[in-house]
């Protein structure tokens, strides 16, 4: 049987400057963003030691620091940047990024626009 691990976080909010239009680099808006971890979790479920799977602050900080630090046009660029960061500085061999985008310069009723990125490490 192949083993299918995975880290989720869900919903990390932050307050970014992202969009084509002028005035969303102005005053910015709330970013939402989920993210799945995919490695094999077998280690650090058997030693129960941290060092042996992804620590979830860190990973909480390097998005954090990529929403709130850095400035993009495209959530297909932010996501990207997102799962960049990840694979680079991370032990997983895949990462699922989705970035919301709740208050979307859209004239229309709705809940949430997205971006969904998949990315495996180069090898």
């Amino acid at each position: 049987m192949k083993e299918h691990d995975i880290i989720h976080l869900r919903r990390l909010t932050f307050f970014g400057h992202h969009g084509v239009m002028p005035e969303e680099n102005v005053l910015g808006q709330k970013f939402i963003v989920d993210v799945d971890l995919y490695l094999n979790l077998r280690k650090p479920g058997l030693s129960d030691q941290v060092e042996d799977t992804i620590n979830y602050a860190e990973v909480y900080e390097k998005i954090k620091a990529v929403v709130t630090g850095e400035r993009y046009s495209l959530l297909e660029r932010l996501a990207q940047r997102i799962a960049d960061q990840i694979l680079e500085g991370f032990l997983c061999d895949s990462v699922r990024v989705e970035v919301h985008k709740p208050e979307a310069p859209i004239p229309g009723i709705f809940e949430d626009v997205s971006v969904e990125i998949w990315r495996e490490k180069q090898k």
